[in-house]
Parts: structure tokens; sequence; C-alpha cells
């Protein structure tokens, strides 16, 4: 758990990095995800840092809210286009620095093995802080490529790459499909240059490239199609257009060629 919070910072820093560098201006400006300017980016990973931290510390107070979202799931979605848009950029970057503390507090003194409540299946408080930098580093992406800036990726991908690949089953039970039973083999190369592995080597089918074009792929950033894997059947292809490595209804990602950014830097 310690290695992965001190992961988990530091992805925050990266993203504060890259705030800290914008303007009011820059702050309204669109992402690729439709809807979602930098703000409410920022807006989104405060809210749910804090609900990881009360999940995390309450499961009591955790389980009552997820009660009362699963009662009203439309008010719960209307109450997230709002959350944080009348803030200013310093209350909007307090709060966010307040509750990730908290989150990370109350994770740390967590046994990894501890179960814990989500908006989906409860999981593991290791599944649980990884989720946390998935999806900050998903939103995270969205900054990247608003602004067009060329990111620096690190070996901290591999938990999103393993995220990604033990969430195989998931992606089709939330559509209300049935799971292959096909063994895909998963052979991803490091930001370090070494080779991170899964699934039995004999397998037939294989998803073999860069760790980062994977875990863009899994959090729906990219499509496949748009990236440097090489796949091999017609199972780990499938896969590869149905993955999703987070909780809430299934969405599908960008169509090919919808999310190929022209760089800056």
């Amino acid at each position: 758990m310690k290695q992965l919070c001190e992961d988990l910072l530091a992805e925050y820093r990266e993203l504060e990095d890259i705030l800290a560098h914008l303007d009011e201006e820059k702050w309204m400006k669109m992402t690729p995800s439709p809807g979602w300017n930098i703000k409410k980016q920022i807006c989104h990973l405060a809210y749910f840092d804090d609900r990881a931290a009360l999940a995390a510390s309450d499961a009591d107070k955790f389980m009552e809210h997820l009660q009362e979202v699963l009662s009203d799931a439309g008010r719960f979605f209307a109450m997230l286009d709002d959350i944080g848009k009348d803030m200013s950029i310093e209350e909007l970057m307090d709060w966010w620095r307040r509750e990730r503390r908290k989150m990370l507090e109350a994770y740390a003194s967590l046994n990894p093995k501890e179960r814990l409540y989500w908006y989906g299946p409860p999981m593991s408080a290791l599944s649980h802080a990884t989720a946390r930098l998935m999806e900050t580093w998903a939103h995270g992406q969205d900054l990247f490529d608003a602004l067009r800036l060329k990111r620096a990726n690190t070996d901290r991908l591999r938990h999103i790459a393993h995220l990604g690949v033990t969430t195989f089953g998931w992606s089709y039970r939330n559509r209300g499909l049935e799971v292959p039973q096909t063994p895909v083999r998963v052979e991803l190369s490091a930001p370090s240059g070494t080779v991170w592995t899964w699934g039995p080597e004999e397998a037939a089918e294989k998803i073999i490239g860069p760790a980062g074009d994977f875990c863009l792929v899994v959090v729906q950033r990219r499509h496949v199609d748009d990236t440097g894997l090489r796949i091999v059947g017609e199972t780990a292809y499938d896969w590869m257009l149905k993955a999703q490595c987070f909780a809430g209804p299934p969405t599908d990602g960008p169509r090919p060629g919808e999310r190929v950014v022209q760089l800056f830097s």
C-alpha cells in the first residue's frame, strides 16, 4: 500500500505541475471528452477522491451514500454535472488537495486485502487505490490531449495495466455478455524497457506492444487501431474494443481516428 500511495501521489503532482501554468481561460478549455472542460475534470477527481476517502474510512457512511445513489441515479448524475463549477480555481485546488490527503491517509492505514465498497463490485483496498490512480491518470490524459502536450510515461503504468488485465471479465459482464473462455496473453513493453506479462505463455491469442498504448485503450482514451499494439486473435481484438477498467455503466471508447492528437511538445 505504501508504494501504491506514493505512486498515486506522484500522479497528482504530475497534474499539478500542468495546472500550475494555466490561466483562467485555459482552465475553461474543452477536453476531448464531450462537455468536459479542464475545470470539470478536476472537479470530478476531487469529488471521487472525497468519496474514496469516505469508503476507506467509514464503510457504513459510504453505504448510506451508495443507497442514495441507487435510489435516484438521475439526481446523482445531475449533481455530478454541477459539482464544484461555482468554486474559484483556488477553492477547487484546496478542496482537491484536502480530499486526496484524507484519502491517502485512509488507504495507508488499511490492510491491502481489506474489502472496500465502491460504485461497482466491492474490491480490495489495493485495487481501490489502484482504481484511483487509474482514474487520475485517465483524466490527466484528457488534460494532456486538450493542451496537446506529450506525456512522459513512467512505470507507474504497471498498476493501470494490471487493472486493465484483471477487468477482462468485468468488461463483458458489465455489458450483460458471456465472458469468453479463450485465454489471452498480454506482453507489454514498460517505459523502463522491461517487459510485463500476464496470461499463459502458450496462449494462441496475444496483445503485444507499449504499456502506455494498452493503458490508453483500457481507460477508453484511444481506439486500439490508433495504437502500436499488435493484436493476435478475435477474442483479443474484441476485448480491446470492449475494455473498460473503471466502474459504472458500460461505455464505448473513441472511434478509430477520433482521438489522434497532434502534439505541440
